[in-house]
């Protein structure tokens, strides 16, 4: 049997950053294991979209939530309920409609007859939310009462229905998509509360190859039976690790100097921050930017994290959390474009200096 791949640990730069303890280094490698594990198993049902994969696993792994974007067809719903198995963790899905109300998602109170003593009592009829892993599909479709209620669940982990708190079962997701076409009749979150999703992934269109191979599969007799590879105990212990992981000052530097510079308004951002942006993220983005740095930064062997690390989660993670001007609508540029260019424009600093 192979040896588990090593994780990388840095030297310490002074005395005040301490060495991550041999526990925790032991963890992150058997997260590095789990993690391979997940992805084949995942093949076996999912062709293709690798990268939609590992910015979920990072979402998951850093506590936070996800909103896909993508249109129907492209296997949204089969990938979260496969990622559910393979993490072993309950699944529940909810399609949001025009009619759907609050009590819907979080459950409400009936009144029931105790057949001993004759007298009504309150009974509290739990909802699809009690579940560890939520699908809420197409939450764009739903009002605002509704997306009110599923978006307290995610902040607070808990439901309060009646005057009486009730606490989600740990560890707790919710996985939204939404539909970039068929606008009518739709309820778009507002900016404030999509800042409650870590990351906006959209999933594209698969490649020639992989779509030959979708087709072959569902047109078959195949059929995929995918084994769980880590618990939701497992899950919450490598939450803990990566919270451990080493953030040097340049990196720290970096996500702040990108993320003000979405501000318009900020003293000293370029012209075409000015030109192109309305309003820009506020700082829930730097905490899940530098969270998934720290998740990647563990995926990739390594208890640091690099200026790779969080480059590569700087759109979907900044992505809804941008308002473009009417100019930059009116020119066709977009906000993944705009991203781009504030990356291009920031000084990634000396990484010598870290170690």
């Amino acid at each position: 049997m192979a040896n588990p791949p090593q994780v990388q640990t840095p030297a310490p730069r002074s005395a005040e950053i301490p060495k991550p303890l041999p526990e925790d280094v032991k963890r992150a490698e058997a997260l590095v294991v789990s993690y391979k594990k997940i992805k084949a198993e995942l093949a076996k049902l999912i062709v293709g979209q690798d990268e939609v994969i590992e910015q979920l696993l990072i979402a998951i792994l850093a506590k936070g939530h996800c909103l896909l974007e993508g249109v129907p067809g492209l296997a949204k719903t089969l990938m979260v309920r496969g990622l559910s198995q393979v993490m072993t963790l309950s699944f529940r899905r909810i399609q949001f409609t025009p009619d759907l109300m609050p009590a819907d998602i979080t459950g409400t109170d009936i009144i029931q007859e105790d057949p001993q003593t004759g007298r009504r009592v309150l009974n509290f009829q739990k909802g699809p939310i009690f579940a560890q892993m939520l699908l809420a599909d197409e939450i764009n479709r739903t009002p605002p009462k509704t997306q009110a209620a599923l978006l307290e669940a995610m902040q607070e982990h808990s439901v309060t229905v009646g005057g009486k708190t009730y606490n989600l079962e740990e560890p707790f997701f919710v996985l939204a998509t939404q539909n970039p076409i068929e606008q009518e009749g739709t309820y778009p979150l507002p900016e404030a509360q999509k800042d409650r999703f870590m990351f906006l992934v959209k999933v594209d269109y698969p490649k020639r190859d992989e779509e030959r191979q979708i087709v072959q599969r569902t047109t078959s007799a195949h059929s995929a039976t995918m084994e769980g590879v880590i618990t939701g105990a497992e899950i919450m212990a490598c939450q803990e690790t990566v919270r451990k992981v080493l953030v040097p000052d340049h990196v720290m530097d970096f996500v702040l100097d990108v993320v003000r510079k979405t501000r318009p308004k900020d003293p000293g951002v370029p012209a075409f921050v000015k030109e192109l942006i309305g309003w820009g993220a506020g700082p829930r983005a730097c905490q899940q930017w530098i969270l998934g740095g720290k998740v990647r930064a563990v995926l990739q062997g390594r208890f640091h994290v690099t200026l790779d690390d969080v480059a590569a989660l700087a759109i979907p993670v900044l992505r809804h959390r941008i308002v473009p001007t009417f100019n930059a609508e009116a020119e066709g540029v977009t906000v993944d474009e705009i991203i781009q260019k504030i990356l291009d424009a920031t000084p990634r600093g000396d990484s010598k200096k870290i170690l």
